[in-house]
């Protein structure tokens, strides 16, 4: 066995080296992902933000999109620091009336109203659009990351709505929409379409992918037909039932982790 000689400095302590076999944890994240974590918006709607010179890190303007920052650095977006909350993801059964932006000047009502600051007094934001006149079931959360999976086209995340139309639907015309229309250059099919009642043929259900804006009422009007009320029943696994019109609630630990793996 042998001594250390007292004289020799230890080399380790003085350069401030980690213990041997030890790594130092680098905690930096980039800029997008924290700005999610602060429930602004999803990682990509925060790369517009950063490009478009609206956030601010440690007093200056940043616009490079691989910006990194650490614990204690000051990240500013409207002049207000942004700070990580507790995720919080709620299901709501929308009512007709309420838009699903967050921010509108032109809007009486938005989605927001309903859930107030008492119950949740995180900010959050609707994942994914619902018209003014469609009803349904609406995702809402302060999950940035998890906002990003459910809205990005390659996730082909499912969602399923009752549509009611001005007259009959007939067989061939379903048949048109699950084989593909074009919308302005772009092929869209239905992934599964039936009728919703066998004795009313006004009434469909319909299965679709897509997350282009208000697609269903734009297939159906490029058949000729005009959709009369609109209803999403189905979406990522979630539904609506036991939720009446207007009311929502915390999702179950069960559903969240159903989300976050992509069991849908």
């Amino acid at each position: 066995m042998t001594s250390r000689d007292p004289g020799k400095k230890d080399i380790r302590k003085k350069n401030s080296l980690p213990p041997a076999g030890k790594k130092k944890v680098d905690e930096s994240i980039r800029l997008n992902r924290f700005i999610a974590h602060c429930g602004i918006c999803s990682r990509r709607e925060a790369d517009n933000l950063i490009s478009s010179g609206q956030i601010m890190v440690n007093g200056k303007v940043v616009t490079d999109l691989g910006t990194k920052v650490i614990p204690g650095d000051d990240v500013r977006y409207k002049n207000k620091r942004l700070r990580s909350e507790k995720k919080v993801y709620i299901l709501m059964n929308k009512p007709k009336g309420y838009v699903t932006t967050v921010e509108d000047p032109h809007a009486d009502k938005t989605v927001l109203d309903l859930i107030g600051n008492e119950k949740c007094p995180e900010r959050v934001y609707p994942v994914g659009r619902l018209d003014k006149s469609t009803t349904g079931v609406l995702l809402l959360t302060n999950d940035g990351d998890l906002a990003g999976k459910l809205t990005h086209p390659r996730y082909k995340r499912k969602k399923i709505y009752h549509v009611f139309l001005d007259r009959d639907v007939t067989r061939n015309d379903l048949f048109s929409l699950t084989g593909g229309i074009d919308l302005e250059g772009e092929i869209i099919a239905a992934d599964a379409v039936s009728y919703a009642d066998p004795e009313d043929k006004t009434q469909i259900g319909i299965e679709i992918h897509s997350g282009q804006n208000r697609v269903i009422r734009r297939l159906f009007e490029k058949l000729g037909y005009k959709v009369v009320k609109l209803d999403r029943v189905y979406f990522a696994g979630l539904t609506k039932k036991n939720l009446p019109r207007g009311k929502w609630r915390f999702l179950t630990d069960k559903e969240i982790s159903m989300l976050k793996r992509g069991l849908f």
